[in-house]
């Protein structure tokens, strides 16, 4: 039986300004899922490049959040996470210097997460005074940053007339512009648009009618093209922003079990990959009369990720090939080394380091080389009774780490 794996990159070159919502974002935020631009990279430097054994000093650690396996969200003076409490879906916000709890706000009902854990498994997604929520059971809310205060709310799958998926909705909402974007997997509603202000509906992707991933979506700029990109029940897909117009849909990335993995974009190329015997495709894309062409580069065994995640650091990408840890080429699919590692897991990266954190609770540092595995420390955490999906976060020289109703901060910034 599947384990569900949470959750998923947009591999974008370092260095690149950070925008969110059209807002140009300040170099220590991760207001949504994978960072500033959902490619699990971090601008931060001066940071630690070698653990003591036991790992990197705690700052604070909280254990009332909930179940679930989201990650965090932070911006400005607060941490924003999912969970379920009282059988309850809810977001908590925190105090940024203390882990001190600021609100919390129920959603509707939690799920039980189809047997393999319960709560919920997205990532908030901060918008300057607002932050949008999705639960696993569909209700998509926009709230009030400072109080939880609700703006609009609706149900996905209800207003689109989607199916919740086997193991729950995973995804964390897109912000682009205007325009929140997600994926109820409805008949021509594989994937919506609203009006961030007001929930409306902007448009739905007509053509598509996939049900949805365990994905969340990118967005990015090809050949002048506005294009959102994610991984549906049954392909890698590409559709417009300006009105939901899918453009391509590329099968052979995809499996009939679970596709988690949020895709990679960098020069014009999508990476998309997923596990159960599946692999990887690299498409080369093209604009052509205001639409997308995609062509595929190549397809590669070699990287069949689960649930973890992968970066695009220098020309290379790190991710898990089931339990081994894998750096790549990304133009040609080149594998350049292979590794245990910690385990089987998720990653992130900032200042040359990849921030690797195994399912089975044993967080690693790694040098981002082509040259070879390089380990630079690593520590366990407390096992919840469930396994640690949520991926590793890294924000103004703290990362954190948050593994079911716990989250823990400590610094790793370099003395």
């Amino acid at each position: 039986m599947l384990k569900l794996r949470a959750l998923r990159v947009l591999g974008v070159a370092l260095g690149a300004v950070a925008v969110l919502g059209g807002q140009t974002l300040p170099s220590g935020e991760w207001p949504q899922w994978r960072g500033p631009d959902r490619s699990g990279l971090s601008r931060e430097t001066g940071l630690l490049s070698q653990w003591p054994p036991s790992g990197p000093p705690l700052v604070w650690s909280v254990s009332n959040l909930g179940g679930g396996y989201g990650s965090v969200a932070v911006s400005g003076d607060r941490v924003f996470v999912q969970g379920m409490r009282s059988g309850q879906s809810i977001v908590s916000v925190l105090n940024r210097a203390d882990g001190r709890p600021l609100w919390s706000k129920a959603l509707g009902p939690s799920g039980n997460g189809g047997g393999q854990g319960p709560g919920p498994r997205g990532t908030p997604t901060v918008d300057g005074d607002r932050v949008y929520v999705l639960s696993e059971n569909g209700e998509l809310a926009c709230l009030r940053v400072a109080d939880g205060t609700s703006v609009w709310q609706r149900n996905v799958l209800q207003a689109f007339g989607g199916r919740n998926i086997p193991w729950e909705i995973s995804e964390s909402p897109l912000v682009d512009g205007n325009l929140v974007v997600v994926t109820p997997g409805g008949r021509g509603a594989g994937m919506v648009a609203l009006d961030k202000m007001t929930g409306r509906t902007v448009w739905t992707s007509k053509e598509l009618s996939d049900e949805a991933g365990y994905a969340s979506p990118i967005v990015a700029d090809v050949q002048g093209v506005r294009t959102i990109m994610t991984l549906t029940s049954e392909a890698g897909v590409g559709v417009r922003a300006s009105d939901g117009t899918l453009m391509w849909r590329e099968r052979s990335p995809a499996n009939d079990t679970a596709n988690i993995t949020t895709p990679i974009f960098h020069d014009n190329k999508v990476f998309y990959s997923s596990n159960y015997g599946t692999g990887g495709v690299l498409l080369a894309l093209r604009a052509e009369g205001g639409e997308v062409r995609a062509q595929q580069v190549y397809f590669t065994r070699d990287m069949q990720n689960h649930h973890g995640g992968i970066v695009l650091v220098n020309g290379y990408l790190y991710g898990f090939n089931n339990a081994i840890l894998v750096a790549m080429e990304f133009e040609t699919g080149k594998v350049m080394w292979r590794h245990r590692s910690v385990g089987k897991g998720s990653l992130s990266y900032a200042d040359g380091h990849l921030y690797v954190l195994s399912e089975n609770n044993v967080v690693g540092l790694v040098e981002a080389t082509p040259e070879g595995y390089r380990e630079k420390g690593r520590f366990r955490i407390r096992d919840q009774g469930w396994p640690s999906w949520a991926h590793p976060v890294i924000s103004g020289g703290r990362l954190y780490i948050r593994n079911q109703g716990t989250l823990a901060a400590f610094t790793i910034r370099a003395r």
